[in-house]
């Protein structure tokens, strides 16, 4: 352990013609316009920090720190010289007197000797006195060490009212709450809030709230979507809250007429440059399936485009490039169009019969919601073919009316699952769309609509019925390589034999989890994973005796009969089936689907085929 020794120093006033810049001062040479600007601070502030130096046998001192304030001072005593007379203080320095040359040397070495800050209330003061007598930004900073930033914050708080000041001074209210007060140019009610926050009644939030409680932050999202020059030159008032660093808007009704009139005004020019039924806003932040089932409407999608051969292989050239964030303008606008085709488009006979809905994000952006049919344009959509009919006998304009169910609550169920194992069954020839989608979710681009099934969330893919009419991809039921394995197993020799087989072997048991935990997220996301992966329930899934027609009535029967079969209401062959016992409608139905035999023996037409081939029921498209 070292010893410590204490050392002693002694202060004294000196002449300022006694003193001199000691050899071991580190600061021997400083520019002028620096002792200038420092001059300046000490002549409206003082002198805050002693001078440190050793005595000398001439009755003065060395001063081995602080020579850039010795130089100052002298500089003061040059432009005044009645300086003794109006400054005696400055006139005659105090300095604090080192007891050897060891201890000189070692304050010669260290900087801010014995330094005294300010207090907040000193400092702005001072700084607002070197402001008025003319001392620029940057050299009030260069005066005080401080950064520009800070001297503009102080300055701002030197426009306050001296109340203001003065309570900061006695520590009535910190630091923060005096900053409050900068956000307010009405001196009734600053002295008013005071008051009440002298008392410690306020916190630095109720002040400003007090102050302008009509103030709307620049970040909200209408005024970012309004933009400040539009708010501005329909008369808004703005502010800046300096120390929150944020830019207040004080009249927040012409904020909203401003962005009413701008949705509103994109709302119309939209629906009249594409060709809308209608257009319609919502002032909320959000806007989205629950919106729309209130809104009693049906939602149809654009119609998907396809690219030509070439056309896809440059696509994927492209996009490729676009990964390595080293695609051109060109090349990005040349994407944007094949994506566009990819997308696909509304048509002029969709766009007939819908209408859309604009709203504003939290962050600003115009979102529009395309492709809603509204109720009174249903019957209309229907008949157009860009909405399908209703199984139900009420007409589509009464949709809302209540009807009896055609399926049971476990059949419709069952289908879901269907659609599920489908959707898997496609997704899982695409590692990267699984991959891509598991990143988005993690990381939250999802929130509540996880389109997979992460954590300890199920997401059933297999029917009641088991194999009846239903085969997925065999990677999605093959048990996993730990089925039936003992439960005291040794996991690190175990995932160690794991790792051996490869980094194939990972990523195949990984996406081939991942696809069977794939539900889709909400309407929206599973409408777009459906189109890339090209979802085909057909392909894993045939309408079958114990799947399916066993647990519908007559009624639905019949009319899968007629539409497959492209029968009139009426005729011969379709009376013939509707006079059939239940049972036997089922039989006849499963072997239309499942028997060739049967369906070379009826001689179908190709189009009838085709409709048998692809036929699934209502609710799983």
């Amino acid at each position: 352990m070292t010893k410590q020794t204490q050392i002693t120093a002694t202060e004294a006033r000196f002449p300022l013609a006694s003193l001199s810049l000691s050899p071991m001062n580190p600061r021997q040479t400083v520019p002028e316009g620096e002792i200038v600007e420092l001059a300046k601070s000490i002549w409206t502030a003082g002198l805050i920090q002693s001078l440190a130096g050793l005595a000398d046998d001439k009755g003065g001192a060395e001063i081995v720190a602080g020579g850039r304030r010795l130089r100052a001072l002298q500089h003061l005593a040059e432009k005044h010289p009645n300086l003794a007379s109006i400054r005696p203080e400055l006139a005659n320095p105090l300095v604090m007197i080192a007891p050897d040359v060891e201890t000189a040397q070692t304050w010669a070495t260290a900087e801010n000797i014995s330094r005294k800050d300010l207090s907040p209330a000193d400092e702005i003061r001072a700084y607002g006195a070197m402001d008025k007598a003319g001392a620029p930004v940057s050299g009030i900073a260069r005066a005080f060490a401080v950064t520009e930033a800070h001297v503009y914050k102080r300055l701002k708080l030197a426009s306050l009212p001296e109340q203001v000041i003065a309570a900061l001074a006695a520590k009535e209210i910190n630091l923060g709450e005096a900053a409050a007060f900068t956000i307010c140019d009405d001196t009734d009610l600053i002295m008013e809030v005071l008051e009440q926050a002298r008392k410690g009644y306020l916190s630095e939030y109720q002040i400003k709230t007090m102050l302008k409680p009509d103030s709307v932050s620049a970040t909200d999202r209408r005024a970012k979507y309004v933009g400040l020059d539009a708010y501005k030159e329909a008369g808004g008032r703005v502010s800046a809250d300096l120390f929150a660093e944020k830019t207040l808007l004080d009249d927040e009704a012409i904020l909203d007429q401003c962005f009413v009139d701008k949705l509103t005004i994109a709302a119309r020019t939209m629906r009249q440059e594409q060709g809308w039924k209608w257009a319609d806003v919502v002032n909320d932040s959000h806007f989205g399936g629950y919106d729309i089932d209130q809104m009693k409407c049906a939602r149809i999608y654009a119609e998907p485009g396809d690219l030509t051969e070439e056309q896809a292989t440059r696509y994927d050239e492209l996009a490729e490039l676009a990964e390595g964030d080293v695609l051109d303008a060109a090349g990005e606008g040349e994407l944007q169009v094949l994506q566009t085709i990819v997308d696909g488009s509304f048509s002029d006979v969709q766009k007939d019969c819908a209408g859309i809905v604009l709203y504003v994000s939290n962050s600003g952006e115009l979102i529009v919601i395309e492709g809603l049919v509204n109720p009174e344009n249903k019957s209309a959509a229907v008949a157009a073919g860009v909405l399908k009919a209703s199984k139900h006998k009420e007409d589509v304009s009464n949709a809302d009316a209540p009807a009896k169910p055609r399926m049971s609550q476990a059949l419709q169920d069952d289908l879901a699952r269907v659609v599920t194992g489908a959707r898997q069954h496609a997704a899982i020839n695409n590692p990267d769309l699984i991959l891509a989608l598991l990143a988005f979710q993690v990381s939250g681009g999802a929130r509540y609509g996880n389109p997979i099934g992460l954590s300890e969330t199920d997401v059933p893919n297999w029917p009641t019925t088991k194999e009846a009419g239903y085969a997925l991809d065999a990677r999605l039921t093959t048990p996993t390589e730990w089925e039936g394995d003992a439960f005291d197993r040794d996991l690190v020799k175990a995932f160690r034999a794991f790792r051996k087989k490869g980094a194939d072997h990972v990523q195949a048991e990984l996406i081939r989890h991942l696809a069977g935990l794939l539900s889709g997220g909400d309407e929206v996301l599973k409408a777009m994973i459906d189109k890339e992966v090209k979802t085909d329930i057909r392909a894993v899934w045939t309408p079958s005796f114990d799947n399916f027609f066993s647990r519908i009535a007559g009624p639905y029967l019949n009319e899968i009969w007629r539409s497959v079969l492209g029968l009139k209401a009426g005729i011969v062959q379709m009376n013939s089936f509707e006079s059939l016992k239940v049972g036997e409608k089922r039989k006849k139905l499963d072997a239309l689907f499942n028997d060739p035999d049967t369906r070379a023996a009826m001689q179908l037409s190709k189009a009838a085929q085709k409709r048998i081939a692809t036929w699934v029921p209502e609710g799983m498209v």
